[in-house]
């Protein structure tokens, strides 16, 4: 087979090349990075019926190993180093969620507005204006917008690091301010009700064990027998059951998979205390579970997850959430998410005097302040109550309607000097006796306004000097 000039050039660049087999078939040989096990570059090949299928494939896998390779800050494109920089960086460092949701920010919203920019081109003006738009004209919540603002920032940060940028364009930008989480509880009397009916069914136990203990459905459907200790009455949360996308080598596929994992913070790997009436239901949750596998017999498979089926495996959240929801039905309640059993844990433990320190620990927050953000409901009205201890030291005796005080006349030659004997720097000369008592009236009621009114002193206590005389005056 003619080899062409470009596939020559190619090949003795050690880059790639295309050969055909006896077979009939073309093998095309990429070198795709690094072998470190035997300290040389790695050998790949790939196979097509065609030399024009080989040839498109060669150049198709020569992109994907060249941009892998090579960050050319002049010509890497912005979206390009998004991807490079979540495939390199955070796909094994992050957990498949937040990998999820980051892939979801970059494509989803970041590649549709800036499909060609190039990455030394982003500036934070034009950041500034994507987050107006996307905010102001797609409706975009403030929060996701902040959670898109902290993955972009990481990117950026990354390439601030490798000197492809010189700074990053996501410090100065002006976020919109985040919203307060909206919190959704069961009242009292709705929550007796569920309480109530969940006994009437077979999942009702984790009703009531979430309730009791304010966990996450994943957290929920992650418990293992291993993590109730019944001796010390604790719960230990130690990992969590979600569906999640499924990442394969090209990134995030359609398909879902369901991910046991660790929470994802460490704040979230905590015990619980279990009240005693919930810790006696979980044992008696263990005869349900023997009675399942003695009705199943072979079928039965012990999965050692306190959520399970009728055949010993674990339940996924959609599966329970339509347990839930019938539940929730059959209460005669409207609709509330799962996560409302949480808020609602939280409200009555702040609401019967738990500290926010203790039931920020039992949660999982990240920190006690945004626990106090969240259940600012339940603070206001426990401030009310708090506040009335106060009342005592602003209750003041009953105040006359009307005060008389008296004022000490001193006779002049050209008038008056009149002298209030309760009320100190307000003498006054007055050619006028009258005028002079109608201005020292109204300096007093001005006076008055800004204070507790003085005990006024009897006129038999005041020493007058010769010639003096008293005039009262009523205020």
């Amino acid at each position: 087979m003619e080899v062409s000039d470009m596939e020559r050039k190619k090949r003795n660049h050690n880059e790639g090349s295309i050969r055909e087999r006896a077979d009939g078939r073309f093998e095309i040989r990429v070198t795709a990075g690094y072998d470190f096990e035997i300290g040389k570059p790695k050998r790949i090949s790939y196979y097509a019926k065609t030399k024009a299928e080989a040839i498109q494939k060669l150049h198709e896998e020569e992109y994907k190993i060249h941009f892998q390779k090579h960050v050319d800050p002049t010509s890497t494109t912005f979206l390009d180093w998004l991807r490079l920089w979540l495939e390199t960086y955070m796909k094994n460092k992050v957990k498949q969620s937040t990998y999820v949701s980051y892939r979801g920010y970059i494509e989803n919203h970041l590649a549709p507005a800036f499909p060609t920019l190039k990455l030394k081109d982003l500036t934070t003006k034009l950041l500034q204006d994507f987050y107006n738009y996307k905010q102001n004209t797609q409706g975009l919540s403030p929060k996701t917008i902040l959670n898109l603002h902290r993955c972009l920032h990481k990117a950026m940060n990354q390439a601030v690091l490798e000197h492809y940028i010189d700074f990053n364009p996501c410090d100065a930008v002006s976020l919109p301010r985040n919203e307060k989480p909206q919190v959704e509880i069961l009242t009292r009397e709705e929550q007796q009700k569920l309480t109530y009916t969940s006994y009437k069914y077979r999942y009702g136990i984790f009703i009531r064990l979430t309730l009791a203990t304010g966990i996450r459905l994943g957290e929920l459907l992650g418990l293992r027998w291993e993590d109730v200790d019944f001796n010390k009455r604790m719960l230990s949360i130690r990992r969590t059951i979600n569906r999640l996308p499924k990442v394969d080598y090209n990134g995030v596929g359609n398909s879902t998979e369901i991910v046991i994992q660790e929470p994802k913070t460490k704040n979230s790997i905590r015990s619980i205390p279990l009240i005693p009436n919930i810790a006696s239901e979980l044992q008696q949750w263990k005869n349900v579970q023997q009675n399942d596998a003695m009705t199943s017999s072979a079928a039965y498979q012990d999965s050692g997850f306190l959520v399970t089926n009728p055949f010993g495996g674990y339940l996924e959240p959609r599966t329970f959430k339509d347990a839930y929801d019938e539940i929730l039905k059959a209460s005669g309640l409207g609709h509330y998410t799962f996560h409302a059993l949480r808020h609602t844990f939280a409200t009555r433990a702040m609401e019967q005097g738990m500290d926010a320190k203790t039931t920020s620990i039992l949660l999982g927050h990240s920190s006690v302040s945004f626990t106090l953000d969240t259940y600012t409901h339940v603070l206001d009205s426990q401030k009310q109550e708090e506040m009335k201890v106060m009342e005592e030291f602003f209750t003041l005796p009953d105040m006359p309607q009307v005060q008389s005080y008296a004022i000490a006349v001193t006779p002049m030659a050209n008038g008056f000097l009149l002298n209030p004997v309760d009320f100190e720097d307000m003498s006054i000369e007055a050619n006028d006796l009258q005028y002079g008592i109608q201005c020292l009236q109204t300096a007093i009621a001005q006076k008055l306004a800004t204070m507790y009114p003085p005990t006024p002193t009897p006129v038999n206590e005041i020493v007058l000097q010769q010639g003096e005389f008293v005039v009262i005056v009523n205020l």
